[in-house]
């Protein structure tokens, strides 16, 4: 295993820097992962922010985390030329030691506004995240990776997701954002044993793994449990660091362990300390099982052939339904209302298997879609 780094997901937000800083004073930030999509609409960047993100870039020591993609669009978007334009111009100033994004398409007709939510696993979804993963890969020329996603309708998405997140990436030779807060999400929701499911992913494809905190929400479909949701808006639960304890040792290509928490959960005292002592006990897990003197090989996960990206990959009857989807979340009075609606959809006996959807995963999905609508 090679020497694991403990980082931070540290973005141009006052309440994130503010935790970071007593961190960076004392030297235990080995890394920082930046959301560089999250910044295309800025005009102007402060000086002092390029040269937070120039000093970490000139010891290879960022990673570049992508938002706004939307992976599995099943039409190529004018605005995903664009981002691929950007992310082209700042992998060239800045020495990305990696690139990722997240799984899913958005939701939304905004392209900056939705959230990640999943798609049917079939060789046309396979085909358009292996065309988009290349052009991401032609765009910075350093290894990519996905993240697993925390929200599945069904247990046989959650089953199967690990499976074709390797298939996505072999044509790249990518690695796996292992997040364990999702992973969390993902066995809370579904009852699924840790064991059983952690056997699904191809760990030696794990280069990062993930850390954060959430919340819960009562579910009006199901009274009888909580949902466990991906908010990064509180503390790290203990279950999580379990989490890392009992996976850590399973990935034998780790090179970063990443805190993530947005800004929203950072304004007191409390919760800046709270993200401090956090920190600490996860660079302590790390300590235990990082080996010093081996740093690994840059170049495990870059693509092993050469690839054409000349026409996209794309499927219209896919992205209609993608639309139709959305829409049907964002304008929802109720679950009962989208699974009503649902089942006169074009996605009824489709590729989607919407009719084994969970009622708490729809619910669930409404309140994203709707949380993020604009």
């Amino acid at each position: 295993m090679p020497k694991i780094l403990s980082a931070v997901a540290c973005n141009l937000d006052t309440n994130i820097l503010a935790a970071c800083l007593p961190l960076m004073e004392e030297s235990r930030v080995e890394a920082i992962e930046w959301s560089f999509d999250a910044l295309y609409k800025v005009k102007e960047v402060p000086s002092w922010f390029r040269e937070l993100l120039t000093a970490f870039s000139d010891e290879k020591r960022l990673i570049g985390h992508g938002v706004f993609f939307s992976l599995f669009s099943g039409k190529w978007l004018p605005e995903q030329e664009n981002w691929l334009k950007q992310l082209e111009q700042t992998a060239a100033e800045f020495r990305f030691d990696h690139i990722t994004e997240h799984f899913g398409f958005m939701t939304g007709k905004d392209f900056h506004h939705g959230a990640p939510l999943n798609i049917p696993y079939t060789a046309t979804t396979l085909n358009i995240g292996r065309d988009r993963l290349k052009r991401i890969y032609n765009a910075c020329r350093v290894p990519v990776g996905l993240e697993n996603l925390a929200f599945s309708y069904s247990l046989d998405e959650v089953k199967r997701h690990g499976a074709f997140l390797e298939q996505l990436l072999e044509p790249v030779n990518g690695f796996i954002i292992l997040d364990l807060h999702n992973l969390y999400c993902q066995l809370r929701n579904f009852d699924i044993a840790f064991d059983e499911m952690i056997a699904l992913y191809p760990l030696d494809r794990v280069r990062e793994i993930h850390i954060s905190g959430g919340s819960w929400e009562d579910s009006a479909a199901a009274p009888e449990r909580s949902i466990r949701r991906d908010t990064h808006d509180d503390a790290v639960p203990s279950e999580v660091f379990q989490l890392l304890e009992m996976t850590i040792g399973k990935c034998p290509q780790l090179k970063y362990v990443v805190m993530e928490q947005l800004g929203n959960g950072l304004v007191t005292d409390a919760s800046r300390r709270a993200f401090y002592d956090d920190f600490l006990q996860m660079e302590e897990i790390v300590r235990k099982n990082s080996d010093e003197s081996n740093t690994g090989s840059s170049d495990l996960f870059l693509p092993l052939s050469s690839f054409s990206t000349d026409i996209a990959v794309e499927d219209m009857a896919l992205y209609q339904q993608q639309l139709e989807l959305s829409s049907i979340l964002e304008s929802a009075v109720s679950y009962e209302d989208a699974m009503q609606v649902l089942t006169h959809s074009s996605l009824a006996n489709s590729d989607w298997q919407i009719e084994q959807w969970e009622p708490y995963m729809i619910e669930t999905a409404v309140k994203i879609a709707q949380k993020w609508k604009k």
